[in-house]
């Protein structure tokens, strides 16, 4: 099965269902290509991640239970190291630990990278180290210049496989500073149109009413 992530995802269970519901031979089609794929970044997939300020990482816990935490940074903050590796600083949140303690026992990981506006996800399956601070030559790669936060590990993933989901379903949501340069042209436009309206108030005659 050369697809990668197919071949992760795609247990006997999962295929059985598949049948059931009739999409198995759509997805065997897709595994059936002659080379492996899509267990390698492209210029796509490393673009996509390079310019995300946000992505979503699911672990499993030692009593089997997946836990899944929002990870946020400036954009950015996820390095592209290979065609194979991802990674990124770990800053200081609510210090529950949960993802940090999960990785101990269990590298495994998937993660959600969301694009809102165009509507666009891309899945990844990989094996998570973490970078301690003594390690400063690999957190020196993933540490953000003049982002305020206290970096207290590193993260770098092995890319195992990936997928891209089809926009059914996903809202479209926007950011401050993409609502911003959404409405730039229109804000623009508005302040022009204020000045005109002043320019014309202040050259328009004045109309004088005789006296009786």
């Amino acid at each position: 099965m050369p697809h990668r992530y197919a071949e992760i995802a795609f247990t006997p269970t999962v295929k059985k269902a598949q049948e059931e519901q009739g999409s198995r031979s759509a997805y065997a089609r897709m595994e059936s290509a002659p080379e492996p794929r899509n267990h390698r970044l492209s210029a796509t997939e490393a673009e996509f991640i390079t310019v995300r300020n946000s992505f979503y990482m699911a672990t499993v816990s030692e009593t089997g239970w997946p836990y899944i935490q929002h990870r946020g940074g400036p954009t950015g903050f996820v390095r592209v190291i290979d065609d194979t590796t991802i990674g990124f600083a770990d800053f200081r949140g609510n210090r529950q630990y949960i993802s940090v303690g999960n990785l101990i026992t269990d590298n495994r990981v998937s993660l959600f990278f969301m694009d809102y506006p165009n509507k666009t996800r891309l899945k990844l399956f990989g094996r998570a180290k973490m970078v301690g601070l003594d390690d400063e030559a690999s957190l020196s790669r993933l540490e953000i210049a003049d982002y305020r936060a206290r970096v207290e590990r590193g993260f770098l993933i092995e890319v195992e496989g990936f997928d891209w989901n089809c926009p059914q379903h996903i809202t479209e949501r926007y950011t401050l500073d993409e609502m911003r340069s959404l409405t730039a042209p229109l804000t623009a436009r508005i302040a022009e149109l204020e000045a005109q309206i002043a320019q014309i108030g202040n050259t328009a005659p004045v109309e004088r009413v005789s006296e009786s």
